[in-house]
Formats: C-alpha cells, sequence, structure tokens
C-alpha cells in the first residue's frame, strides 16, 4: 500500500492481531455490544475516537445517562468518556459495550476489574468473559470456600460489597468400585474409568465391562463400552469388572 492510498476503513481487530499499526482509511471498525456481550460491527470515523463518536456511530445519543466501557486485552474494562477522545488500537481493544444506565456494578474475575451497567450478571457472560474451556468453570470466592456458578446463574451485583470471580477446572467426585475418584472435565471415557478401577497395563486376554449410573448423560445409566464416554455429575457410579480369557 503506497503512502499516499487510503482504506475505505481499516479493522481494528485485524490490526491488534497482526501486532501491526492502523493504516490510513476513513472510518475504523470496532466491535459494539449494548446492554450485554452481543457484538456487531460499527465503523468509526476517527482512530482515536471520543466515546461521543463511538455512540453516534452505533446509532445512539451521547446522553449523561448512558455508559460506554472498553474492554481491554487483559480482562479488565475501562470506562470511556463521552466528551474525551479514546485510543482504542493504543489500549489494545476492539470491543466496545453500552449501557444505559449512569450507574456502574463493579466485579473481579480472575484478578481484572469488570465493570458492568446491570446490577444483574449471567453466569454465561462471565463464562465468556473469563475465556472459560471446556473443562473450565467460574466460580465464586467466598471465606468459606469457592462456590460453582453455571452458565444459567444470575448474579446479583447490587448487593454491599464486590464479588470476586475466578475461572478454575471443573472437578467433579465420582465413584469408581466403590472409591471416590476426582475427574476434571465433565467427559469420562471408558479407558479413564478402567485405569481408575484398575491401573496400570493389562493383557491382551483381559476383557473389562463398566456400567454406570447417575450420570449426567441420557441415558442416565447404562453400560459404557470401549471408546466410549460419558458426561458425569457429583456422585455418579461406575462398577467396573475384569474377566481374564483363557
Amino acid at each position: 500500500m503506497s503512502d499516499q492510498e487510503i482504506l475505505d476503513y481499516d479493522d481494528l481487530g485485524a490490526a491488534l492481531r497482526e501486532g501491526r499499526s492502523l493504516h490510513p482509511a476513513r472510518s475504523y471498525r470496532i466491535e459494539f455490544g449494548l446492554e450485554g456481550l452481543d457484538f456487531r460491527a460499527v465503523h468509526v470515523p476517527e482512530a482515536v475516537p471520543t466515546g461521543g463518536q463511538i455512540l453516534h456511530a452505533a446509532s445512539l445519543e451521547a446522553t449523561d445517562d448512558i455508559s460506554l466501557l472498553a474492554i481491554l486485552s487483559n480482562g479488565e474494562f475501562e470506562e470511556v468518556l463521552l466528551d474525551q477522545p479514546f485510543d482504542l488500537h493504543g489500549r489494545g481493544t476492539k470491543h466496545l459495550v453500552a449501557f444505559r444506565t449512569d450507574r456502574l456494578f463493579k466485579l473481579t474475575l480472575n484478578g481484572h476489574l469488570v465493570q458492568w451497567g446491570n446490577p444483574e450478571i449471567r453466569g454465561s457472560v462471565l463464562y465468556q468473559l473469563g475465556n472459560a474451556g471446556d473443562h473450565e468453570a467460574v466460580f465464586i470466592e467466598a471465606p468459606s470456600g469457592n462456590s460453582l456458578i453455571e452458565r444459567d446463574a444470575v448474579i446479583d451485583l447490587a448487593a454491599p460489597g464486590i464479588e470476586h470471580f475466578i475461572t478454575a477446572p471443573r472437578t467433579f467426585e465420582i465413584i469408581v468400585n466403590s472409591r471416590p475418584r476426582i475427574v476434571t472435565g465433565r467427559k469420562v471415557t471408558f479407558e479413564e474409568v478402567v485405569q481408575m478401577a484398575f491401573p496400570g497395563a493389562h493383557a491382551s486376554n483381559v476383557i473389562f465391562s463398566t456400567t454406570y449410573r447417575h450420570v449426567a448423560s441420557i441415558p442416565h445409566h447404562g453400560e459404557l463400552a470401549a471408546g466410549g464416554f460419558v458426561e458425569v455429575k457429583n456422585g455418579s457410579v461406575f462398577n467396573v469388572t475384569r474377566t481374564v480369557q483363557s
């Protein structure tokens, strides 16, 4: 691209992923959400727009009863003032979220400050913000111990104090041949259950059979075949038998 060429628009997210500066352009594409994390593409006219320009690009009126927040690359939330320029690229963000409120509720997630414009927040939003993987869950920290937050949970942020959340491996206690075992992740395979019951290598003439009950999968009870898996919950029960063929 020549020094004189001006693009119709440059994508802020692409520039951040590629580790490059923004190209000269007539507009810059960001991701904008209203009242949540359902983002849509919005084009702002400046590389360093004011909060008011961002709201105008999103077809919203910049008023005192609306709050605009940038989600930074480290997971922190930072308020964007309506009459002040905000260096999106310099702050490492392409995600902006607005709330029709002048009151913000604070929480922390993995040690990072999150500001939210509603008095309630869903567990699914915390999972999204925390980038929770398949074998991870969100927990709320408390002096009495951490408590699991499911995706369909609704957490009250209006109570006094700041709630603290973390993402951590999701673990379950299951019972294998009458002994409790701790597993990470919801899926447990036939081979894993056999190893819990009979650790180590096995001769080729040894055959294992496994039954289960009280699992999260449907059906909730049955027989687990080699190469198969089930989704467990706390208290799932497995019985493994070993047969030696002559």
